[in-house]
């Protein structure tokens, strides 16, 4: 019985993962299963102790901890998966934690930094008015970037400053600041028509070919404008996001707010921006106080 093709059956009709959620946990999954054939194994009767063994083969073969953590996460989506459909009786990743395991903090950017990066487009052309709606638009939500392209332009109330969000689970309504919808109604009216050849797109998003905006190509804008604004941190479209969620947490919002801004469905999944504020005040006392 192929399993794995069950698997990603039931991550699509019934979680709906988004497509970067499917494709690393179907990669994961496989890589154990080409291991557990190595080591005589058959997916279905698998133990704790196997799940072990495998971790320490990764690390063995110097995997980083991040992948480490993200594979057992992996496998245990996929032995909930294997229980609920009861090939297995007992789910054996659950509740095993790999000894390195440690949540990293993300990485934000300062305020000034946020500044900087979003006065990279030149709004004198079409490309970067369109560039510059996008990235005021993400760091004005905290959208994650699949929600960003799958945006339509129905999504969008610039009259009452929100945009309506579809995410994992469910749809949200998310704030935008003054210059998000600024930046986002010159594009919306201006130069949207201009890059359009199908008057029927509904993105809101597109490329210059006027088709909707793809992940590589907002990662390759994302890329552009930071060297062009010479910050030598690592920006991917999940910084933004953290951003966003760091300086809220910082000017006085509550987790519950950001929670729902954010679209976790676990609130956990939001705390981590309270370690990292705490982490950033204890390096500012840590370089400040003269007897620090």
């Amino acid at each position: 019985m192929d399993f794995i093709a069950r698997y990603e059956s039931w991550l699509v009709r019934e979680k709906r993962a988004a497509a970067n959620t499917l494709s690393s946990y179907l990669r994961d999954v496989r890589q154990f299963e080409v291991w557990s054939r190595e080591n005589d194994l058959v997916l279905d009767h698998v133990s704790q102790e196997d799940i072990k063994r495998y971790v320490n083969h990764l690390e063995k073969k110097g995997k980083s901890n991040a992948t480490v953590v993200r594979s057992v996460a992996s496998l245990k989506s996929f032995y909930t998966y294997m229980t609920a459909a009861r090939f297995v009786r007992v789910n054996p990743a659950k509740g095993y934690t790999p000894d390195r395991a440690e949540r990293k903090l993300p990485s934000i950017l300062t305020n000034r930094e946020v500044d900087l990066f979003l006065e990279q487009p030149n709004i004198g052309d079409a490309k970067g008015c369109r560039d510059k709606a996008m990235l005021e638009v993400l760091y004005a939500t905290g959208i994650r970037v699949s929600e960003l392209i799958s945006l339509d332009t129905q999504d969008v109330n610039l009259s009452a400053c929100f945009l309506r969000c579809r995410g994992k689970d469910k749809e949200r309504i998310v704030p935008l600041y003054k210059a998000a919808v600024r930046a986002l109604a010159i594009y919306v009216n201006d130069i949207r028509p201009q890059l359009l050849d199908d008057l029927g797109e509904t993105a809101l998003f597109v490329n210059m070919n006027g088709d909707r905006m793809s992940r590589q190509g907002f990662w390759k804008i994302v890329k552009c404008y930071q060297e062009k604004a010479g910050i030598h941190k690592e920006i991917t479209p999940h910084t933004l996001r953290h951003s966003f969620a760091a300086h809220l947490l910082e000017n006085g919002a509550d987790l519950k707010s950001i929670q729902e801004m954010l679209g976790h469905a676990d609130i956990s999944a939001t705390q981590i921006y309270t370690q990292v504020v705490n982490q950033k005040l204890r390096d500012v006392y840590a370089s400040a106080h003269p007897r620090a």
